[in-house]
């Protein structure tokens, strides 16, 4: 994964005042309310693109086993979501940003949620995932935010999924066809307030690439 200069919530030591407060957003029928803190994503509120995700993409269920992965979590309302939602797999929340991660470890205690928060690099390299969550960093530049998606996409279980929320004016269309190109099997499974909801799949064996 590349790195970008300059302070924003994709630094790894974000160096912003950490002024903690609370974000509260309804998912289903539970109510949560998360820390969050200066030097992460949407740290005011949930992002209208993350909520567009959690209500319109398909949740995993109590039913649900393996691991799954939030990807680029901030404090941790996709992994908290995902984890009560589906309490036998193992959520993984992947971020560079380490006040994120900390932030990830107290809402999942303050939950009593089994959240695994976790650096890129602290990712195991023999786990797959059988979903991953993602409202992927755009603002990094198509080519990081490329190199993310080649890097934790083969990492799908055959049979896995990937649910991207992405603003349509940011690219989302550019995207999914990049994705397509890249032998991936993309579906505009919903849009809503101006963004796509895309659902990724392994597309022919021979064309889906695999991680290094």
């Amino acid at each position: 994964m590349r790195y970008v200069s300059g302070e924003h919530y994709f630094t790894a030591e974000p160096t912003a005042p950490q002024r903690q407060r609370h974000v509260e957003f309804d998912v289903g029928d539970r109510t949560y309310r998360l820390a969050s803190s200066g030097g992460v994503f949407s740290a005011a509120r949930l992002d209208p693109g993350t909520s567009v995700l959690l209500h319109k993409a398909s949740r995993p269920t109590q039913e649900t086993t393996g691991a799954l992965l939030d990807l680029g979590c901030g404090y941790g309302p996709i992994a908290a979501v995902l984890a009560t939602s589906a309490p036998n797999a193992t959520v993984y929340a992947v971020d560079v940003n380490t006040r994120a991660l900390d932030l990830v470890r107290e809402n999942a205690a303050a939950l009593d949620l089994d959240i695994v928060a976790r650096t890129p690099d602290e990712v195991p390299d023999g786990v797959r995932f059988a979903e991953i969550w993602s409202n992927p960093p755009i603002r990094v530049g198509k080519a990081e935010l490329h190199d993310l998606l080649d890097r934790w996409l083969p990492r799908l279980t055959d049979d896995g999924v990937a649910w991207l929320v992405v603003s349509r004016n940011l690219g989302a269309d550019s995207l999914q066809r990049w994705l397509g190109e890249r032998g991936w099997e993309v579906e505009r499974h919903a849009s809503q307030k101006g963004f796509r909801v895309l659902r990724v799949t392994r597309g022919a064996p021979e064309t889906v690439p695999e991680g290094d």
